[in-house]
């Protein structure tokens, strides 16, 4: 724990959250990763001073990509709330990436290798905002951080999901404009409907679980429209973080089934066997035999990640007769993942040497490898839901 408390404080300086004046640099991937790291730390030592970061980082993140960017003509917050309403309702218009370039303008072209720069709103950074503000409201004890979780999920969900003409089966947009009026891609993330579904049965089990919460608000038709593009879909990758992601979404879905006592939509067997094929295809290549220069710290550490995840899985399967059975599908699949589960040390054993981190590729993702690093070390407070 002595490794991945020096990590997160050195996250936390790099970017603005310890020293008062200086501005803070906040991403969203990065910082949904950072909150639940800065959790799990607490919650492994007592050490107030984590949950205290914890909670000043949704505060910056909402502060600062819940408004406008300080080089547009538009001000306040992007949801276009008052200054009094947009502090009591943070997420109501969704929460910008944080990318360095302006988004595009309407009368721009779309230039891909540019659009990767440039600010707007992922969904899928979205969906593990709110998964973060989730783990806060349990940790905190406090319903109002799964309330803003659950406007999140509204408000994205209102601009992201769309019905194309002449057809009956809805679909996502990739990326939206800042103030969520207009697409910037198009195309759909092969996994943001699966990510949707899982994630808004998280914040829905959690408001029927707490007593003390008012949001009223138990997303019966966003989950509806998910479970509805998600039927008929692959979720086959041999990405890395793809499939790390995989993993994590079973994680999730082994829990909710484990809450609720029983399996909605049989999505965990689908998904451990995607992420069976797709550890396949991966472990037959040669990219973790490359160099450092030709790697990518953050994709590899989201397979780890995942892989920690798959160990949790399996504890708690056995845990859990009565739902996962002896005739469940997901004995054979889980047996066949163990022999993967060694990529795991490897991944890590590799990042924690400080000669892989001595390159251009590791310092210009920095702080999203620094952060999965002590994620993949530390894994609990960003894979337990329950």
């Amino acid at each position: 724990m002595s490794g991945v408390r020096e990590i997160m404080m050195e996250f936390a300086d790099l970017t603005g959250l310890l020293r008062e004046g200086q501005p803070p640099r906040r991403y969203l991937w990065t910082d949904a990763f950072a909150v639940c790291n800065f959790l799990e730390v607490h919650r492994q030592t007592g050490d107030e001073e984590f949950r205290h970061l914890a909670l000043r980082l949704v505060d910056q993140v909402h502060h600062v990509l819940g408004r406008h960017r300080e080089d547009d003509k538009r001000s306040g917050w992007i949801s276009g709330l008052s200054e009094e309403e947009g502090s009591r309702h943070p997420t109501a218009g969704g929460l910008r990436i944080g990318k360095g370039m302006k988004e595009r303008n309407r009368r721009e072209p779309y230039d891909e290798r540019l659009e990767w720069d440039r600010d707007g709103q992922y969904y899928h950074y979205l969906t593990k905002w709110m998964h973060a503000l989730n783990r806060v409201s349990r940790a905190a004890e406090n319903p109002t951080y799964n309330e803003w979780a659950i406007e999140l999920a509204r408000a994205a969900h209102a601009r992201f999901v769309y019905l194309p003409s002449r057809s009956s089966t809805k679909r996502m947009y990739w990326k939206m404009s800042i103030d969520l009026s207009r697409p910037l891609v198009p195309s759909m993330g092969q996994h943001d409907p699966l990510d949707g579904l899982i994630t808004y049965r998280q914040l829905r089990a959690a408001t029927r679980k707490d007593k003390k919460s008012t949001a009223g608000q138990d997303l019966e038709s966003e989950i509806a429209d998910m479970a509805q593009i998600c039927e008929g879909m692959t979720w086959d990758t041999d990405d890395p973080l793809g499939i790390g992601g995989l993993l994590c979404d079973a994680y999730r879905a082994a829990q909710l089934s484990a809450i609720l006592g029983s399996e909605e939509n049989d999505l965990l067997a689908p998904l451990l066997e995607s992420s069976l094929r797709g550890l396949g295809r991966f472990a037959r290549g040669s990219l973790l035999m490359s160099p450092a220069d030709d790697r990518l710290a953050f994709r590899e550490l989201g397979l780890s990640i995942g892989l920690r995840a798959f160990q949790r899985l399996q504890r708690l399967i056995e845990g859990h007769p009565k739902v996962f059975g002896k005739g469940h599908p997901v004995h054979p699949k889980i047996k066949s993942l163990m022999r993967y589960q060694p990529l795991c040390e490897g991944i890590e054993k590799f990042w924690l040497d400080s000669a892989s981190r001595d390159n251009e590729t590791w310092r210009g993702h920095r702080e999203i490898n620094m952060v999965m690093l002590a994620t993949s070390l530390a894994p609990d407070g960003f894979l337990t839901i329950s």
